[in-house]
């Protein structure tokens, strides 16, 4: 073994001795609007049941639920965006597939703006909170439009959408894991597409080309970055925190259908990120058939070393079954 795979595994071990040692103030607060995981009083992540209020002039078909913002660092920094002027569809953290048909007809639950299919929170099946994690299973139907409206018509996919927060070493450890089930009769077609899938992320609206950053496991950014296989990205940038810098990990499991995932990445300026398992190969969700995806996001403050990051990704896919119990 080398010394620094040997350094690698002990830095795995220490995270998941963190794990244990984790604080047992993070809990689940619910109300009519929101699941918000705190820790004391402090925001750690939001679930949104309800919409938050659009921009002025803006259609309200963009009014969607079933996303998370803010995220949020452990010193108070918030990472996530929703309803960017460029895109008022991005929403934090959220999912949605893109090219896809059923039944002859070409449903868009990504891009809402088209009134062609869509994604909303259904119900809260349980919540949780001991002395490592907190978390909560929510219910999310992922339906087609009545033609030429944004009425809600057939459910095409029903989702349990499970998210477990942890502490470890100062970072977050907030696992985004869905399982998804086809409930009509027909199956959904998904077109490969440079982008939509089970987990996508915006960062802060200031972040730009000047503060911030992409870097993937394989070592490239936001120039050479895109449509590339990663089993981790990282993007970061400035926050309103004492270190003024902060941002996230998103780690793909293994277990993921095409693992490791190409991801979509902006070369613009602004940050964007989607893991893509469609991007190369076309598949189908058959009638009956249930699919499931598991992400991890490590939220930090100031800077992350990549050994410190490889720590992290041991530590996720060190344990045989690592999803949530619950």
């Amino acid at each position: 073994m080398t010394t620094r795979r040997l350094s690698l595994l002990v830095l795995s071990f220490s995270l998941l001795a963190g794990l244990v040692a984790a604080s047992p103030k993070l809990q689940v607060v619910e109300d009519a609007d929101t699941l918000t995981v705190t820790r004391g009083e402090t925001t750690v992540l939001a679930y949104r049941k309800t919409p938050l209020p659009l921009p002025e002039g803006v259609d309200p078909v963009f009014a969607r639920t079933g996303y998370i913002h803010p995220l949020v660092t452990p010193a108070g920094g918030v990472v996530t965006s929703v309803y960017a002027p460029d895109h008022y569809h991005h929403l934090g953290l959220w999912h949605a597939w893109v090219k896809t048909h059923h039944r002859g007809r070409a449903l868009d639950f990504w891009n809402i703006g088209g009134k062609t299919a869509g994604i909303r929170h259904a119900a809260v099946r349980e919540t949780w909170a001991d002395a490592t994690s907190a978390g909560f299973a929510v219910e999310l139907e992922h339906y087609a439009c009545k033609a030429g409206t944004a009425e809600v018509g057939e459910i095409i996919l029903r989702e349990v959408l499970r998210v477990t927060v942890r502490e470890a070493d100062g970072v977050y450890l907030v696992d985004y894991d869905t399982v998804t089930t086809n409930v009509s009769s027909a199956p959904l077609e998904l077109e490969a597409y440079r982008y939509g899938g089970p987990l996508a992320y915006r960062g802060p609206m200031d972040w730009d080309a000047q503060n911030s950053r992409y870097l993937t496991s394989e070592g490239l950014g936001r120039a050479d970055g895109h449509a590339t296989r990663a089993r981790w990205v990282e993007m970061a940038g400035p926050v309103a925190t004492p270190a003024g810098r902060g941002g996230v990990v998103v780690m793909g499991h293994p277990d993921n259908r095409d693992a490791p995932q190409r991801v979509r990445i902006w070369d613009d300026g602004r940050v964007f990120f989607n893991y893509v398992p469609a991007q190369e190969n076309a598949f189908a969700i058959n009638p009956g058939a249930t699919v499931s995806w598991r992400y991890r996001v490590v939220v930090f403050d100031g800077e992350l070393s990549v050994e410190r990051i490889e720590a992290c990704w041991d530590a996720y896919t060190a344990v045989e079954d690592s999803a949530p119990s619950h």
